[in-house]
């Protein structure tokens, strides 16, 4: 992967679209207009997509770390899922979706075909929506590994909705990641702990995915996130890692080497 890049343009929220090797990508579609969601916890959207759903053209895979809150798919996100050539998502979540969702347990992994024959091995990580003992409130979450067949350890990384704990560690293990999509904000949807990773998390995901370009989505247009991706930049600022972390501005393409 060493000679490919990584085009990533943020839509808003924890959509963004990937294009890496001829292959496009979406994670967690949110196209919806600003409103409330009503459900066990009331979400406000204050945000405005960056693009309509219909004006992201095709896309190879949809990598959606879950599919039970609004904030990462909304009903815009949910309607567009039927034109993707696949879904990727939870086992639970895959289930609930139906259609031709495919859902993947922590290392399971797929392989679709690129352009020129090349193959990109897209695996499901481990991913925690909170604290220690959360899963019964936020259900189940997962992140992803982009990583050519050629150069299996070289990779892309998307965390979905998670915090800082051992199962992002392990990723950090197992991959030399060369861009890291940390969903961040410090969410706080019950208003007591987090649920998304806060800048600490950041930081010590920035520190085991040593040399990797951090990149920080999903921390506005929803009333449930504590940070922003400024506060996230001063942070890192503050200990040296400034450098590291690649700011976004929504609609915006930025081409990154990996």
């Amino acid at each position: 992967m060493q000679d490919e890049t990584l085009r990533i343009t943020l839509i808003g929220g924890p959509t963004a679209l990937l294009e890496i090797g001829g292959l496009r990508f979406l994670t967690d579609p949110t196209f919806d207009a600003p409103g409330t969601y009503e459900g066990r916890v009331t979400l406000t959207k204050t945000g405005q997509p960056a693009m309509a759903a219909d004006a992201v053209g095709e896309i190879d895979a949809v990598l959606l770390s879950h599919d039970q809150h609004f904030d990462n798919l909304d009903r815009s996100g949910r309607a567009m899922l039927a034109r993707a050539k696949r879904v990727l998502t939870t086992k639970v979540g895959a289930g609930r979706l139906g259609g031709d969702a495919q859902g993947l347990a922590p290392w399971e992994a797929v392989e679709i075909e690129a352009p020129g024959g090349r193959r990109m091995r897209v695996a499901a990580t481990p991913a925690r929506h909170g604290p220690v003992g959360v899963e019964p409130l936020t259900g189940e979450v997962v992140g992803f590994t982009l990583a050519f067949a050629d150069a299996p350890r070289r990779a892309v990384y998307v965390s979905g909705d998670t915090v800082w704990y051992e199962g992002v560690a392990e990723v950090a293990r197992d991959f030399d990641v060369a861009v890291a999509v940390l969903f961040t904000g410090s969410a706080k949807p019950r208003g007591a702990f987090h649920v998304t990773m806060d800048a600490n998390d950041a930081i010590e995901a920035a520190h085991a995915f040593k040399g990797a370009t951090i990149v920080a989505i999903h921390n506005e247009g929803w009333a449930h996130f504590t940070e922003t991706q400024s506060d996230l930049a001063r942070a890192f600022a503050a200990l040296g890692l400034g450098a590291r972390l690649q700011e976004l501005e929504a609609g915006v393409p930025v081409t990154l080497k990996l």
